[in-house]
């Protein structure tokens, strides 16, 4: 699915912001409350239901959903007193501005491989899947324990690795630490910091779909 408002297009299938045709920065946090946002457009949404969709199962400020949209608003080039993202007082946040949807052919098959943290499933996408604390990571992890970029799952169509970045505290493999790419299988514990993680992969001979 494509979205266009204004001059901005977000293209949900390569996870892409564009102003015409410049790819604006946006973090996976940033795309995924907009992508939210304009799915529920023009109804303002809930701060509980936003943190439940972007953070299930972990706890975060306001403050930190507050830097969220404001990541937006800059990309979008807007301030917070004009902007298609319309803070609700006391409630949420809405998308105001006028959008238009357009059908697309998937370019990929559906997701294969995840990461099973506690209650959440993280899924993971095709080439690098960076593991860390920062924001723009794709499988982000809210624990001081974790490096900002601690360490990279690589999926391909014949399967997966586990590298370090040269995180401070290691990466683990099954209680191992490991040195250089590792390869995956279905079950697999990793450790980072003080999380521990399992490596998920529905290709696996009978793995289901619980976490």
């Amino acid at each position: 699915m494509k979205v266009g408002f204004g001059s901005f297009t977000l293209d949900e299938a390569r996870r892409q912001l564009f102003k015409g045709d410049e790819p604006l920065h946006l973090s996976p946090k940033g795309l995924e409350l907009l992508k939210f946002l304009l799915e529920r457009r023009p109804a303002a949404v809930a701060k509980a239901d936003i943190h439940l969709r972007l953070w299930p199962g972990t706890f975060v400020t306001d403050v930190t959903l507050a830097s969220v949209v404001a990541e937006i608003r800059a990309a979008l080039g807007e301030s917070a007193r004009h902007s298609v993202i319309r803070t609700v007082r006391g409630f949420g946040y809405a998308f105001a501005g006028e959008a238009a949807s357009e059908r697309q052919t998937p370019v990929d098959s559906s997701p294969t491989s995840w990461i099973a943290a506690g209650d959440r499933r993280l899924w993971l996408r095709t080439g690098e899947n960076v593991v860390g604390r920062d924001r723009d990571v794709g499988i982000w992890l809210d624990s001081l324990s974790v490096s900002r970029r601690h360490a990279v799952i690589r999926l391909t169509g014949h399967g997966a690795t586990l590298a370090d970045l040269g995180s401070k505290n290691g990466t683990y493999l099954n209680g191992n630490c490991i040195q250089g790419a590792a390869p995956l299988e279905d079950g697999d514990q990793i450790r980072v910091g003080s999380v521990t993680v399992v490596f998920r992969d529905i290709r696996a001979p009978g793995t289901t779909q619980t976490a």
